[in-house]
């Protein structure tokens, strides 16, 4: 039971990184940036968990600009790809235009929340 658990768990490695490896560049350039900023909100966690949290504002001002911008990466993600039927008559320049309009109202609100 435990060699068939084993072998399914790599037959579905296996298969997801050959599915990935057909994803285009730019995908996976947004995926990189996905996790870039989700692993800097972990390293803020962790690092609040150990030291504590005296400036409350600054660290929950820190996670949720991570958190927040991971979040309009993968709505960018969802709008460049190609094989998504959605977004097909949506231009990549409009989507990173609401990329970037969007980050921008998010900072700002960022900034104002720290005081």
């Amino acid at each position: 039971m435990v060699k068939s658990t084993s072998k399914d768990a790599q037959d579905l490695f296996h298969s997801l990184r050959s599915a990935y490896s057909a994803t285009p560049t730019n995908l996976k350039i947004i995926d990189l940036y996905v996790v870039f900023a989700v692993f800097t909100a972990l390293i803020q966690v962790v690092y609040m968990a150990l030291v504590g949290s005296f400036p409350f504002n600054s660290f929950l001002s820190g996670v949720l600009s991570c958190v927040g911008t991971a979040v309009l990466a993968v709505c960018l993600r969802i709008q460049v790809n190609k094989e998504n039927k959605e977004f097909k008559d949506l231009a990549p320049e409009r989507a990173f235009a609401d990329f970037v309009l969007c980050n921008l109202v998010l900072h700002l609100v960022i900034i104002n929340f720290l005081g």
